[in-house]
């Protein structure tokens, strides 16, 4: 077995709950053992106060949010798709920086969903440019098969039973 660090990409997709809060437990846990770490979302709103956001401030965990809200209720999908292109392409800067072991893109598989980006020009990026040693954790609905057979790592939340499914709305600090 090889000692040698790889980075690994890993891929939090389904229709279950949990793809970002397991990325950000990696995040955590990268960021308790000394590494560089950042995360850029790409559908959350910039104006949204969620708890993973002001956590990652007091630390001092690098976090950029890209998006315009929720897709399917965007009332310019251009906009969205726009945003989502910016988005990638700051990701593009920072994986090629050289500064960051882990780099978390947050949502980033409905960029690829809803052809806003072309997902085998993605992985081709990735292929010739991520550097080696580091992670890449992406999440989001809908992973195109090209990205899960691409990954070292991929998991599937799978919905089994969620509050919302009993009318009851988003908790503080469980959802937000």
């Amino acid at each position: 077995m090889t000692k040698k660090r790889k980075g690994l990409v890993i891929v939090n997709t389904g229709k279950g709950k949990g793809k970002t809060t397991a990325a950000l437990g990696l995040l955590m846990r990268a960021r308790g053992q000394g590494l560089q770490t950042c995360v850029i979302q790409f559908i959350k709103s910039d104006t949204g106060r969620w708890g993973e956001v002001k956590t990652a401030q007091e630390l001092g965990i690098e976090w950029h949010k890209m998006g315009d809200g929720f897709t399917w209720l965007s009332k310019d999908v251009d906009e969205s798709a726009a945003k989502a292109r910016h988005g990638w392409k700051l990701a593009q800067e920072k994986i090629i920086s050289g500064e960051y072991d882990l780099i978390v893109l947050d949502e980033f598989t409905y960029t690829m969903h809803f052809k806003w980006l072309d997902t085998q020009e993605v992985i081709d990026w990735l292929k010739a440019n991520k550097p080696p040693e580091m992670h890449l954790v992406i999440t989001g609905r809908y992973a195109p098969e090209a990205l899960t057979e691409y990954a070292d790592l991929v998991t599937e939340m799978t919905k089994i039973k969620h509050p919302f499914d009993q009318g009851r709305k988003a908790q503080r600090g469980i959802e937000f």
